[in-house]
C-alpha cells in the first residue's frame, strides 16, 4: 500500500502494534471469566462474567489487529 493511502509521509514509519502482555492478560481474563460463567449458579453472575469475557476477548482481538493495520 502506498504511503498516500495510509496518510503518512514517505519518511515516516508506523509504530509497532499494541504490547504482547496486553494480549496475554486479555486472553487469561477471558478464559477465567468464561469458566466462572460456566460454573456460576446465579444468572447475574453468569451475565457479568460473560460481559467481562466479551470485553477481554475484544481487547485481545485489538492487539492482533494492531499488528496488521
Amino acid at each position: 500500500m502506498s504511503s498516500a493511502l495510509l496518510g503518512s509521509s514517505p519518511g515516516q514509519q508506523c509504530t509497532r502494534g499494541l504490547p504482547g502482555w496486553l494480549f496475554v492478560w486479555s486472553a487469561g481474563i477471558g478464559a477465567v471469566s468464561f469458566v466462572v460463567a460456566l460454573a456460576a449458579p446465579a444468572l447475574p453472575v453468569r451475565q457479568a462474567a460473560l460481559t467481562i469475557q466479551l470485553l477481554a476477548e475484544c481487547a485481545a482481538l485489538l492487539v492482533i489487529v494492531s499488528y496488521y493495520a
